[in-house]
């Protein structure tokens, strides 16, 4: 065929592969776009006029017959000249023409940051063709409603009756049917492309090629049905949700499948059937739901409307021909859509950027885990073990790789966009450039490599966005006072006796005590008090009763987060007349919070004077944990009874006074001491208070033969299911005549919960311990 030339004689020709597809039905322009096909795949949007003149040109024709072609298509005169202009500045750089020497012109395709590359076709338009043809039926209303009622069913069944717990155990007990479960959720996701291409088909569509890619770094399934803009608004929404019907009938069949075998991991195919169409339906990025929402305004592509849109948002350019280019209804709903997904994609990108070493380190130490159960499994010579370690590892580095792949071609896209765009402009460019250094210097403070820059992610943190922010808000100075993320300095802080003390490579989570404030506030929040009104009583059991005269009680509560509550009871009671000894010391501390703490101190001096018939004292302390996370509640109560045979002297009660005074000092400077030395400080008043008893009248204690009781219970509970630690002890003792002592010895106790238990929810569970 002759080569195309821009003379008058000159024939014009297509270039390979190129189809027409015509104008697009239920467009969201005001003036629908007509549509061709490269050779490539790509859809190219056209006016009505280059859309004429393209279908004019047959490779038989020169500008002036196509000019004369087109005024009669169109209705409006066209000269060879103008057909000449359209075809060398619009038509050929879009790669629907030949060259002006014949040749193929030189595609170039779009190439979107989210879109799929790599691809290997597997089918050719004939085979797929042939491959979903009999799949066609299945769109059928007398098929598709029954279907989609079985899968409303099942969906139903699964969530809220059956669940999944049990489909989970019996998969991890069998790695045979841990793998058929992978298998066949990656088949799925291939029959979910000869959904859509099915749903093209019934729609009189002619779906393509079908083939795999790979979207960012992870393998992905697609199917070329670009033929369906020949359809009107309705067949191309089926297509797009075709794919997601097919998700659908997956579904129902392997709950078809379960039912005749009873193996319940298969119910684990439903779920992830489930995430499969909820992730399509996000109209975020290009998955079916951003298809759908597409085809349903009528514009082909969203992403390329975000520039005119924000732009047209500006007052001063309400009036720009771009921006009215889509019909009032379309530009509501394209607008609301960017609106929302530019913010959400920032906000994305802010939180990949600024957890990206938390990301690394945790998978990094997966990894290493991974690796070390990978060669047990070796050694062990168990294949399914072996392979699901291997999936497992991939399945950990494939997100990894994705977001360091991401973030690096945003980052050139951008840097090349931003160069070229400010090409001959000294001082934008200079703008653009102080910029990008600004933004590299904090992306290397935000990287660089400290304490815990690298950390693993832990069990129990959060991930708010609150916590995203606070490596920036660290670079502000803090107020005097107040501690900030990555400070150092001396706190007091309660851990867990049973574990391993935190060092810098290995923290661990911790609550700090910060002491209340000279007028009885907690210095964390400045609530203060440690009781609380009855009204305002959350846990699942009765207040204590208030102490009775002559009882001592220490009372902590903390039920708001982050607080800190201390409560220190001291009381030395007198029991004269031969009056019953029944003194109650008791300690209770309660929390229901998170990052919360509670304190609770009762020390008790009971001196009975001459004989008492009746001594039969009590002394208690419950800490509990009720659905807290990350909380410490910490009780210890500690009892001394002691029978003299007369008053003291002058000399002595000055020495017990002495020595009360520097218990009251300490029940004042409680918060500053170590809770594991507290009971040590408390045994050491006793002895005094023993000694100087001794050295007045002595025989009153005896050297051997101490009769001990008491209780404490520390417990440092980060689970946030309900547990309860309490310690009970009481030593009744009636002797008719004579001197004796009753001496508590506390020795702490941690509380731990369940992972399961058969109590009923919200009912604490009672882990008692004594001493004696």
């Amino acid at each position: 065929m002759p080569a195309a030339t821009t003379t008058g004689d000159g024939v014009l020709q297509r270039a390979e592969g190129i189809q027409l597809i015509g104008e697009m039905a239920g467009s969201g322009y005001r003036t629908p776009p007509w549509l061709a096909r490269r050779s490539d795949g790509q859809t190219v949007q056209l006016t009505p006029l280059l859309y004429a003149v393209l279908s004019a040109v047959d490779g038989r024709r020169d500008a002036t017959e196509i000019a004369a072609a087109v005024s009669e298509a169109t209705g409006r005169r066209v000269s060879a000249d103008n057909v000449r202009t359209l075809v060398d500045e619009q038509l050929r750089p879009l790669g629907l023409l030949t060259r002006p020497d014949g040749t193929q012109p030189e595609l170039k395709r779009s190439n979107p940051l989210l879109g799929l590359r790599l691809r290997c076709a597997v089918t050719d338009p004939d085979r797929t063709r042939r491959l979903t043809a009999p799949f066609a039926r299945l769109f059928h209303p007398l098929v598709a409603l029954p279907l989609l009622a079985a899968f409303a069913v099942v969906v139903w069944w699964v969530l809220f009756e059956r669940g999944l717990a049990g489909a989970a155990y019996d998969a991890f007990q069998r790695p045979g049917l841990l793998m058929l479960v992978f298998a066949v959720t990656i088949l799925s996701a291939g029959f979910h492309e000869f959904g859509h291409a099915a749903a093209a088909r019934y729609g009189g569509a002619t779906p393509g090629v079908m083939g795999a890619g790979f979207y960012l770094v992870w393998p992905a399934f697609y199917t070329d049905v670009t033929d369906s803009y020949r359809l009107g608004r309705g067949g191309r929404v089926r297509t797009d949700l075709g794919g997601l019907y097919f998700n659908a009938i997956v579904a129902v069949a392997i709950t078809g499948v379960w039912w005749a075998t009873g193996f319940d991991a298969l119910l684990l195919i439903v779920a992830t059937q489930l995430l499969q169409m909820v992730q399509q339906l996000t109209p975020i990025v290009r998955f079916d739901g951003y298809h759908v929402l597409a085809d349903v305004t009528g514009v082909p592509d969203l992403f390329s409307r975000i520039k005119p849109t924000l732009l047209g948002a500006l007052p001063w350019r309400w009036g720009d021909p771009e921006a009215r280019l889509l019909k009032p209804w379309a530009r509501i709903v394209v607008t609301t859509w960017v609106l929302l997904v530019v913010p959400l994609l920032l906000l994305a990108l802010t939180g990949i950027v600024l957890t990206l070493p938390r990301i690394l380190g945790t998978a990094w130490a997966r990894l290493g885990e991974e690796q070390d159960l990978l060669a047990q499994a070796a050694d062990a010579g168990d294949l399914l073990q072996l392979s699901a370690r291997v999936l497992t590892m991939v399945a950990i580095t494939l997100p990894v790789a994705a977001v360091v792949y991401m973030l690096a071609r945003l980052g050139r896209q951008i840097s090349l966009a931003t160069w070229r765009a400010t090409a001959e402009r000294p001082l934008r460019r200079t703008v653009a450039v102080i910029t990008a250094l600004a933004l590299l210097a904090l992306l290397v403070w935000a990287w660089w490599p400290r304490t815990d820059t690298y950390r693993p992610i832990e069990p129990g943190e959060r991930g708010t966005i609150t916590d995203l922010v606070q490596p920036v808000s660290a670079l502000a100075r803090p107020a005097p006072g107040a501690w900030q993320s990555g400070e150092r300095g001396n706190v007091q802080a309660v851990w867990d006796t049973r574990q391993d003390l935190p060092t810098e490579a290995e923290p661990q989570l911790a609550v700090v005590l910060q002491p209340r404030d000279p007028d009885g506030t907690s210095s964390t929040d400045g609530s203060g008090g440690s009781g609380v009104s009855p009204d305002a009583w959350i846990f699942p059991f009765d207040q204590p009763l208030a102490p009775e005269p002559g009882d001592n009680q220490a009372l902590a509560v903390a039920t708001e987060d982050g607080t800190v509550e201390y409560d220190v009871a001291l009381a030395l009671v007198w029991v004269e007349d031969g009056d019953a000894a029944l003194n109650a010391n008791e300690a209770y501390a309660f929390a229901s919070c998170e990052t919360c703490a509670s304190v609770a101190v009762a020390f008790q001096v009971v001196l009975v004077l001459d004989d008492s018939d009746v001594i039969a004292p009590q002394n208690i302390a419950a800490a509990v944990n009720y659905d807290c996370v990350n909380c410490l509640t910490y009780a210890l109560a500690q009892q001394l009874i002691v029978t003299l045979d007369g008053p003291l002297s002058e000399e002595a009660m000055q020495q017990l006074d002495d020595v009360w005074a520097q218990i009251a000092q300490f029940g004042q400077d409680i918060t500053s001491i170590p809770l594991d030395e507290v009971a040590a400080q408390l045994d050491e008043f006793e002895q005094q208070i023993l000694d100087i008893i001794e050295a007045d009248q002595p025989g009153t204690v005896p050297s051997e033969g101490e009769s001990s009781t008491g209780g404490s219970s520390p417990s440092q509970e980060p689970s946030a299911e309900p547990s309860e630690s309490g310690t009970t002890s009481s030593e009744p003792s009636g002797e008719p005549s004579g001197s004796s002592s009753t001496r508590s010895s506390p020795s702490p106790s941690a509380s731990t919960s369940p992972s399961r238990s058969p109590e009923p929810s919200g009912s604490p569970t009672s882990s008692p311990s004594s001493s004696g």
